[in-house]
């Protein structure tokens, strides 16, 4: 091997290295904000599920971080397709590492189903263009997306199956197999549903599916953007965080709050996301109060924070969906260049 070989070789090292780095800090990033109203952070912990978990569950996701991040770089220099990069089996491969490491229940699946794409697609730009530009990372995140295979969804499957999460309730559409279907795999096959086909179903009742499957849409037009403006006119990356969660979750109904309220009055999956769609947009229209009192960044919006924090907290309310767009936003701003 000459010595222009070594080279090249230690500079993708060190660039998915650097992905792996980045997908870790910003799980760990989402969570530590403080008061991210209704969910685990850094002085709240759920009943079975604590902050520590959630720290633990961010850095085991690494590895397959860094495998989704080579397999992106393979991606681009030809020696595998779009369609080869295994997006299905990192994402099992990284919930089993979480459940490895803590017994915290499912802290990561939403994360990682949309970190994976978005760690490959930042190894393909870097190895294609030489950089992570916003629309080469999204453009190539749909590609990745798009080129999804049945395999991709027979392993997604065996991983929801494996963290058993709480609010999937029961898929009653015709051809698409419910996620604890004991012949899921034979009708995800006869159907020709790829993990893109499944998510695309699932987008009807899940935000971190309608994500996936339209680009991070949310995240790249709305997370990341607002995020960088936050930190640089507060110079704070807690409030940062935080206000960018709030203007994700005014914007957009949280469906997992949705989900569990809905699913108090029936198992069917669409039906419970109607049903609860009205209290999930009580949530969204106070996180919306709250920002126009400049949320994190005063005095009131912080007092009003607090309280919504605490009173989401005692009605059991978990706006989870939107904590995972905000932790895609959080990678996307690192893998373009934001240092806290």
């Amino acid at each position: 091997m000459s010595k222009q070989d070594l080279n090249f070789n230690s500079n993708f090292i060190r660039n998915v290295d650097d992905i792996m780095r980045a997908a870790q800090l910003a799980s760990c990033l989402e969570v530590c904000g403080h008061p991210k109203p209704g969910n685990v952070h850094r002085l709240r912990d759920f009943q079975d599920t604590r902050f520590e978990h959630f720290i633990a569950g961010s850095i085991a996701i690494g590895p397959a971080m860094r495998i989704a991040a080579l397999n992106g770089v393979k991606a681009a220099s030809g020696e595998l397709g779009l369609s080869e990069i295994g997006v299905g089996s990192i994402i099992r491969r990284a919930v089993e590492e979480v459940k490895y490491w803590h017994k915290g229940g499912n802290t990561h699946l939403g994360i990682i189903i949309l970190f994976t794409p978005l760690a490959a697609s930042a190894g393909f730009c870097i190895a294609k263009y030489g950089e992570i530009v916003a629309n080469d990372l999204q453009k190539c995140f749909m590609n990745i997306v798009e080129a999804t295979k049945i395999s991709d969804a027979i392993e997604v499957y065996e991983a929801i199956k494996i963290v058993n999460p709480g609010g999937m309730g029961q898929v009653k559409l015709r051809g698409v197999p419910d996620a604890f279907d004991e012949d899921f795999e034979d009708k995800l096959t006869r159907n020709n549903l790829t993990l893109r086909e499944v998510m695309k179903f699932s987008s009807r009742w899940d935000t971190v599916a309608w994500e996936f499957v339209n680009g991070l849409e949310t995240a790249f037009k709305v997370g990341y953007p607002v995020l960088v403006d936050q930190y640089g006119r507060t110079g704070d990356i807690n409030v940062a965080v935080v206000n960018t969660f709030l203007k994700l979750l005014s914007l957009r109904p949280d469906t997992l709050i949705a989900r569990k309220v809905g699913l108090k009055f029936t198992t069917n999956i669409v039906e419970a996301v109607k049903i609860g769609m009205r209290k999930a947009v009580e949530v969204s229209e106070r996180a919306k109060r709250i920002l126009e009192l400049g949320g994190l960044a005063t005095t009131e919006g912080r007092k009003a924070l607090m309280d919504f924090d605490e009173e989401l907290a005692i009605e059991g309310l978990n706006p989870g969906s939107t904590a995972d767009v905000l932790a895609a936003s959080i990678f996307i701003a690192l893998l373009l260049g934001l240092k806290i």
